[in-house]
């Protein structure tokens, strides 16, 4: 391994684009004259498994593995990710953070009252340590944008601040690799992400009551669905389920208890769920 080689980790959940978000860092670094090597480990990738990818880069590199305490940058395309692979940062690196939350069903403590075991969004983990760090709203600047699903641009857009690459081959690599038709909006989320500022951690929610509040309602983009069967094996009431030409349904909405289990798992954002609709039966309401 080069002593002058230097290492970045990506770190996300199976669906949410970590392997094509590391290769496209790793294209834009061999396009700016780099020897690159890089690697990924991912266990359950379809079924929200952590995922991570190493990848180092300089005159010449013989590993692609970045050890603790080594990494120029963790790019983290979810919170508890975030906390999981900060140690691998080195004394003054930086860490760019999508404060998006993907609770795993295991971190459920209480399935209706859907209290998790889950780590707060709280800068202290990482204000604490001798980094740089910047967390982003990647999903609302996408959204912005007219297409959430160019989230990871905007968090590799934030990256390259951090990173000594042209944009030209930022903008080179993420235009030969995103899927085709998307070339343009992941440039503009590159482009966003490369300005954002870090967010304000919003406060945190109160605790939810227990009990169901009533149904909720479920939404499917079926456009944006790809039928992985994520949320109809994690959800509790049993309230979806694909068909049998591999379509997702609502077989059972009355029985939704608004947990957003499936919401929060989706790695397509085919889903949301919204309070009931009908009038003293939302959230709280009427709980004497």
């Amino acid at each position: 391994m080069s002593d002058r080689s230097k290492g970045l980790l990506l770190a996300g959940v199976g669906g949410q684009g970590v392997i094509l978000a590391s290769m496209i860092v790793a294209d834009a670094l061999v396009r700016a004259g780099n020897d690159v090597k890089q690697s990924e480990v991912h266990g359950m990738a379809q079924r929200g498994g952590s995922v991570v990818s190493h990848i180092r880069w300089g005159p010449r590199v013989s590993s692609p593995l970045a050890p603790k305490g080594s990494a120029e940058v963790l790019a983290a395309f979810e919170w508890a990710e975030g906390l999981r692979w900060i140690d691998y940062v080195r004394p003054g690196g930086a860490v760019v953070v999508d404060v998006r939350t993907i609770i795993p069903p295991g971190a459920c403590v209480d399935r209706r009252g859907w209290a998790t075991a889950y780590p707060r969004i709280d800068d202290g983990p990482i204000a604490d340590r001798r980094l740089q760090p910047r967390l982003l709203n990647a999903a609302a600047i996408a959204s912005g944008l007219g297409n959430v699903r160019a989230a990871n641009s905007v968090i590799l857009g934030s990256v390259a601040g951090f990173l000594d690459i042209d944009d030209q081959y930022w903008e080179a690599a993420i235009s030969s690799l995103v899927p085709k038709g998307t070339a343009e909006i992941n440039l503009a989320a590159f482009r966003a992400g490369k300005e954002a500022g870090t967010v304000v951690i919003p406060a945190q929610p109160a605790p939810e009551a227990t009990g169901v509040a009533g149904p909720h309602v479920i939404e499917v983009k079926h456009d944006w669905c790809k039928a992985c069967d994520i949320c109809s094996r994690v959800c509790p009431e049993y309230c979806l389920a694909l068909t049998l030409d591999g379509k997702l349904a609502v077989v059972d909405p009355d029985a939704c208890t608004g947990c957003r289990l499936c919401e929060i798992l989706c790695p397509d954002f085919a889903i949301r769920i919204h309070p009931p609709v009908v009038a003293g039966v939302a959230a709280g309401e009427g709980a004497s």
